[in-house]
């Protein structure tokens, strides 16, 4: 099974808001997802993201692959430096 690290969508019709989800990579967007590890919401002033660094580290770890759009997310919250630092030892 390849476990994604990806967005899906929740929130009302043109307000879009986002959970931070470890995914198989075969299943829908908005489908079933193994575990929530965060959450994003672009439509605030500045953006609002929250994500559980311990779980996103520990997912990454597992070799779990993030998209493009969540590897950033990581990068702003700090769970991929954690995740870089983990790595190395």
């Amino acid at each position: 099974m390849a476990v994604k690290l990806r967005l899906t969508r929740v929130g009302k019709t043109k307000q879009p808001q986002y959970r931070v989800i470890a995914a198989d990579s075969r299943r829908a967007r908005d489908g079933r997802f193994i575990e929530i590890l965060g959450q994003y919401n672009p439509r605030t002033e500045p953006s609002t993201l929250k994500i559980d660094n311990d779980k996103a580290v520990a997912w990454l770890l597992k070799g779990a692959q993030p998209t493009e759009r969540v590897k950033k997310l990581l990068e702003i919250s700090g769970a991929w430096a954690q995740f870089a630092a983990a790595k190395s030892k």
